[in-house]
């Protein structure tokens, strides 16, 4: 058997990027950026800084930092001492390469319109990137602010000064202001343009890197979005970092300034004026469908400009489920734990409203609300009435007396008096009554105001409820991957949110809410967000798939091939070997005999419902043997093999034929009763036998491969535990499984 490279390494199971595949598309500077960009980004340079070496010696200050800038230059002046290897880089999870991807396209638009600026797009050989990003942004702009020059489109020259990124939001609007032929119309149209125009040029310069870097995804969306005030961004434009003598050195660009806002047209609060002008949203939604075809839908969320006294607060939602994502306190990083101390967050100010409403309910019936001093006036009322009443009838009854009398030529002061008493408590009554009325009219109007503040802030509240929803779904939580209850699942270290494998699209949101400065106003802070999303087949990111058609001859299981690993398998199986000594991991280890297979979304899978064919379809012997050949049936014949590393190690080695009925049978008596018993298919059991070949040469090279990676105390516990493992397992057939070490 051919020998694998050997590959050295170095204390703590690092290793010399020796093997692999180089790429060179990149230029000098893109490289150099990108170095500094993974070894500043602690997500990127977990998940992909052992594919990126600089074998070059990294420029430091005294206090043993990496003075970046300098080593940056290093790197310009002599590219080849960085290497990024994309047959390994590409194993790693789509977000993190898209958020790498994205960085560098976000740099390069930057550069771009800052040459612009400068008036040295040719000097910086960035004339072909500016003139892409103008014919994106005239293709929205409104027509009054584009003009013909010498057959050129021009756009107008105080509207190509709000391409400058360091501008703030209020900045680009005042700007605005200032020309008087625009329309607030105008004005959104001419944002929305840029807005187009930013997205449009990023997606597509991060796609190309991420291809190039090797990433692969049928679908690819990738979003910038900002909401909130967007009065602070000025300054965060360009990061500083001081050196231990206290000196600025340049740092890596934080292009916040880069990110679209979504805008309306209403009435800015702080204005004394009053009138309509553009206004940022307080939030943003991004709708698209999940890829179905048997795929997952991987969305990954990169939070820009956040803010750690204010809980940063994304919601996505799906078939009526709502799955939010929360800043966590002490870092940027987005989780589904709702916990945060010491900050505003979205449920906060939830709870404030809550407490508006519960407070104007208790202003109308509580203990001593209006509804109860209603009741009193008006109870106060109908006994005032009855006495009204009483007293005019007591004093008809006086009149009839004094006519009485009058008729008997007698008159007594004493009616006189007690008539005019009761006249007296008359009117005293009726003017109490209509004080009595008065003040229920006023309680009325009074109540009548604060049930329509009451319905505001309802309206407010189920605004916020239907943003962030009232019933989210439950999850379990394990090493920081986050298991929803129906299978979806977020990755806290790759801020990668999966929705399952399903053959059918479903409309997807992705919300984006800033938290405003009280309940009581729309004034928000802002918040950035990189939104990307890519179909994925369910564990891609295994660090071993080897996928080989007609490893074995008609009906037989002695494989035909010398070797199962190559060289540019090297890296990944010490990645393997690194996880299997970390005891900490558990190992799985599922070896299937799967029997006839069917393509289904792009692989081999089970065919429960298999009819095996008596031969190959054809007239003749020519027919039937290109029938054989063709991808229909020879795809059909496949093993895998997928060694997948995460928190654990899932570890498959599957076997498939395809539907030409097999007459295998196994010489071991066992298996043969076996067989006849639970009624499996010839196919069936050659499958289960070649899945136990391929083992069995997996475990032959990795013993030799792993003395040749590893020291010798080491490869010695890898090795055992590697051979406990394949020892104890079982080869699953139908509905029964086998024991590896009866074969």
């Amino acid at each position: 058997m051919k020998q694998i490279v050997i590959i050295f390494f170095f204390v703590g199971l690092y290793f010399f990027p020796i093997l692999g595949q180089e790429s060179y598309f990149l230029t000098p500077q893109n490289k150099a950026y990108i170095y500094h960009t993974v070894r500043k980004s602690p997500i990127l340079e977990h998940n992909i800084g052992r594919y990126i070496h600089f074998s070059g010696e990294e420029i430091k200050f005294p206090n043993g930092e990496i003075n970046y800038d300098s080593t940056e230059q290093v790197i310009i002046n002599n590219p080849e001492l960085l290497k990024i290897y994309t047959h390994e880089i590409r194993r790693a999870p789509k977000g993190i390469l898209a958020e790498l991807a994205n960085k560098v396209a976000i740099w390069e638009l930057n550069t771009a319109l800052q040459s612009h600026r400068n008036n040295t797009l040719v000097k910086d050989g960035k004339e072909a990137d500016y003139q892409f990003f103008e014919s994106l942004l005239i293709r929205r702009l409104p027509e009054k602010v584009l003009s013909l020059e010498k057959d050129k489109v021009k756009i107008h020259k105080r509207i190509e000064r709000l391409s400058n990124p360091t501008l703030t939001f209020k900045d680009k609007v005042a700007m605005m202001d200032g020309m008087k032929f625009l329309t607030n119309e105008d004005k959104r149209s001419i944002l929305k343009a840029y807005n187009y125009a930013i997205n449009e040029f990023v997606s597509y310069r991060s796609q190309l890197l991420f291809e190039f870097l090797g990433g692969e995804a049928d679908f690819f969306l990738n979003i910038l979005t900002a909401a909130g005030d967007g009065s602070n961004t000025s300054g965060l434009f360009e990061e500083r970092e001081k050196d231990e003598r206290g000196r600025w050195n340049k740092g890596l660009p934080k292009a916040v300034g880069l990110f679209p806002y979504e805008t309306y047209i209403g009435t800015n609060e702080k204005s004394k004026k009053k009138t309509q002008e553009v206004l940022p949203m307080g939030h943003t939604i991004h709708q698209f469908e999940s890829f179905g075809q048997g795929r997952e839908t991987n969305i990954h969320l990169d939070v820009w400009g956040y803010n750690s006294e204010k809980q940063t607060t994304v919601v996505i939602t799906k078939s009526g489920k709502y799955y939010p994502l929360f800043g966590s306190v002490d870092s940027r990083f987005l989780t589904p734990d709702s916990t945060f101390g010491g900050g505003l967050t979205y449920y906060t100010l939830i709870h404030r409203v809550q407490k508006e409403i519960a407070d104007l309910e208790e202003r109308i019936s509580g203990k001593r609300g209006i509804d109860y001093q209603i009741q009193n006036l008006e109870n106060k009322r109908d006994e005032t009435k009855l006495k009204i009443d009483k007293l005019g009838s007591e004093l008809s009854t006086i009149r009839q007396s004094t006519i009485t009398t009058k008729k008997r030529k007698l008159k007594t002061d004493s009616k006189r008096k007690e008539r005019g008493g009761r006249q007296e408590n008359v009117v005293s009554s009726y003017n109490a009554l209509r004080s009595i009325e008065t003040r229920i009219k006023e309680l009325l109007e009074e109540k009548e105001n604060i049930l329509f503040e009451k319905q505001n802030w309802e309206r407010k509240l189920q605004e916020m409820y239907d943003l962030v929803g009232s019933q989210w779904m439950t999850y379990k939580e394990k090493e920081g991957v986050y298991l929803f209850e129906d299978s979806t699942r977020f990755d806290v270290l790759t801020q990668e949110f999966t929705f399952p494998a399903s053959d059918d699209k479903e409309l997807i949101d992705v919300r984006l809410i800033a938290i405003p400065v009280s309940h009581k106003n729309n004034q928000y802070d802002e918040v950035m967000l990189h939104i990307n999303v890519t179909d994925a087949i369910p564990l891609y990111t295994s660090q071993l798939h080897l996928n080989v058609e007609d490893l074995f001859d008609v009906d037989q299981y002695e494989l035909l091939s010398e070797q199962l690993f190559t060289s540019k398998d090297s890296i990944a199986v010490l990645e393997f070997f690194e996880a299997l000594y970390d005891k900490s991991k558990d190992l799985k280890l599922i070896v299937r005999g799967g029997g006839v297979g069917k393509w289904n979304n792009n692989r081999v899978v089970i065919d429960y419902n298999a009819e095996e064919l008596a031969n190959y379809p054809g007239k003749d012997a020519d027919e039937r043997l290109a029938a054989k050949e063709s991808s229909v049936f020879k795809r059909l014949r496949t093993t895998e093999v997928r060694i997948h590393v995460d928190r654990d190690i899932i570890w498959e080695v599957n076997s498939y034929t395809d539907p030409v009925r097999s007459n295998f049978k196994p010489s071991n008596k066992k298996h043969l009763a076996l067989m006849k018993q639970m009624n499996l298919t010839g196919n069936q059991m050659l499958s289960a036998y070649r899945a136990y070949e391929t083992l069995k040469a997996l475990k032959r090279e990795l013993n030799i491969l792993g003395s040749q990676y590893l020291p010798m105390e080491k490869s010695a516990k890898v090795i055992d535990r590697l051979n406990k493992a394949i020892d104890k397992s079982r080869i699953n057939v139908g509905r029964t499984s086998i024991k590896y070490k009866s074969f």
